[in-house]
């Protein structure tokens, strides 16, 4: 008789420290963003006394406003919440020959 385990979590969301889904990759390329804009402002020759907090604070924005996110919208509610500013506000129809043609292929015409 063999014995097989059951992984129980593989409908489950990834989690990191509290990040759900996909927001812990909006985290990683906002970090890999910050790393090149140091780098890009070492070279440059900017002074490491402005430079060093500027990354840190953006850093800091950077990761309360996604962990902010992820708590505010789970795991799919910011796509969700995305596309519900795209729909209109209301449709408008200055023609009645949609609606008449409708009618007109609903008895098999």
């Amino acid at each position: 008789m063999s014995v097989y385990q059951i992984n129980k979590g593989v409908s489950k969301p990834m989690v990191f420290r509290g990040l759900k889904a996909q927001y812990i990759a909006y985290l990683a390329i906002g970090l890999v963003v910050l790393l090149i804009s140091f780098a890009v402002l070492y070279i440059c020759g900017a002074s490491l006394w402005l430079i060093l907090p500027l990354i840190l604070g953006l850093g800091t924005a950077l990761f309360f406003g996604v962990v902010r996110l992820s708590h505010r919208f789970g795991e799919h509610g910011l796509s969700k919440h995305l596309a519900k500013q795209k729909l209109p506000d209301f449709v408008q129809c200055r023609s009645r020959k949609l609606f008449i043609h409708l009618k007109s292929r609903g008895h098999g015409n």
